[in-house]
């Protein structure tokens, strides 16, 4: 049923009289909480790599979302939920395929995405269906200007912008600083923050960035040209980017050729099944990112409690941004009430005002994106595991 049906049932069931609206639409309201409940379903697309070196990250967001649907009666604002989920893959084509594939099933909103150049391969497909996609993982800084495509995660340059400036204060004054990062916008991104971050005409990251080719699935060999250009530089800290079955084959090939000085990074580096498959190898890395399991407030006490009883592991930013993505979702189609609609839903988006995260409170700033707080984490053991815990606040962006 499409929602313009929708609309028309429901105002023909009220012309029927209270008591029809209530017997096909639901009560009238949680007999706990007071807030309204309805049986009108809604329709979320979720789009996350189910294959290919990101899947790790995929499952994540669908964790994350399917978490808070679990603690929340599988409903949002009221209304049962039914979420859809779809191979996001590993390039824009695909992705641009799964969202048109959503868009076909009468969703009212989207959300998910994990890499950069889907998210920009997409942006059009989204901003002219006119419905919301609230991304939980993929943003990069071009994404400007948009109207229907919201983020809860961050801007990919941010993460570097808040590090930047503690590694400027870590690195003697005679020391040099490699960067190394993929060649495809979210790597491009991550150092012109960092760059921006640390000072960009600092002598000590004068060096050439070294740009390697963009892959999810590397193999043993993948970056050993790479890793000999690095160590040529003899630097005294390295600052890179990756993610996922990436992340663990840069850091194995570095370590094995010999570097073992500290090692800087977003978050990303050091996120989910990354620090099991390292091992020793993950020790003296410091990352930047805007959430850390350890994180002491009620709402991450909650989350990453629950988090832990269903999967066994700590939480990830990106289940918890996901997770938010839910909770702004809950809040937008509450505050829409019974003409409910993309179009509606979007407006919504922009009055959901604080959200009360397990990262701390944020909120939506114009161009879409939390303006939040960053935090400076190291790897260490806690008794025989590999952790990121966290060590202070970096800086609030956005």
């Amino acid at each position: 049923m499409s929602h313009l049906d929708r609309r028309q049932a429901l105002k023909l069931l009220t012309a029927l009289g209270a008591g029809g609206f209530v017997a096909a639409c639901g009560s009238d309201g949680d007999p706990e909480t007071g807030d309204p409940v309805s049986d009108v379903p809604v329709k979320i697309g979720l789009v996350a790599p189910q294959t290919g070196g990101y899947k790790p990250i995929g499952d994540e967001i669908v964790n994350g979302f399917q978490l808070f649907l679990d603690l929340n009666g599988r409903r949002l604002g009221g209304h049962p939920a039914e979420l859809l989920i779809v191979d996001e893959g590993e390039t824009p084509e695909a992705g641009r395929t799964a969202v048109e594939g959503l868009l076909q099933q009468d969703v009212l909103a989207l959300t998910g995405v994990a890499n950069s150049s889907v998210m920009l391969g997409i942006r059009d497909v989204v901003e002219q269906a006119r419905v919301p996609l609230i991304g939980s993982d993929a943003s990069p800084s071009t994404m400007q200007g948009v109207v229907y495509i919201w983020r809860t995660s961050y801007v990919n340059d941010e993460p570097g912008r808040a590090l930047g400036p503690y590694v400027a204060d870590q690195v003697s004054s005679a020391g040099r600083v490699a960067m190394i990062a993929p060649d495809y916008p979210a790597g491009r991104d991550a150092v012109t923050g960092f760059r921006e971050g640390f000072g960009a005409s600092d002598p000590r990251i004068s060096s050439p960035v070294i740009w390697t080719t963009f892959n999810t699935s590397p193999g043993r060999d993948f970056f050993a040209s790479d890793i000999a250009q690095l160590r040529a530089l003899n630097p005294e800290a390295v600052f890179c980017f990756y993610a996922g079955d990436a992340a663990v084959e840069f850091i194995k090939q570095l370590r094995a050729a010999g570097y073992r000085k500290v090692v800087y990074a977003p978050g990303f580096l050091t996120e989910g099944t990354v620090l099991d498959e390292l091992g020793r190898d993950a020790e003296n890395i410091f990352t930047a990112l805007n959430y850390s399991a350890d994180i002491n407030n009620a709402a991450n006490r909650r989350f990453a409690s629950n988090y832990r009883k269903s999967h066994g592991s700590s939480p990830t930013t990106y289940a918890m941004a996901s997770y938010d993505a839910a909770q702004v979702l809950d809040k937008a189609i509450r505050l829409v009430g019974d003409d409910l609609n993309p179009q509606q839903v979007n407006l919504a988006l922009g009055r959901v005002g604080q959200i009360d995260s397990p990262r701390g409170p944020w909120q939506f700033n114009q161009p879409r994106t939390p303006q939040q707080m960053w935090y400076l984490r190291e790897v260490r053991r806690d008794g025989q595991v590999l952790s990121n815990v966290l060590i202070t606040e970096l800086a609030t962006l956005g």
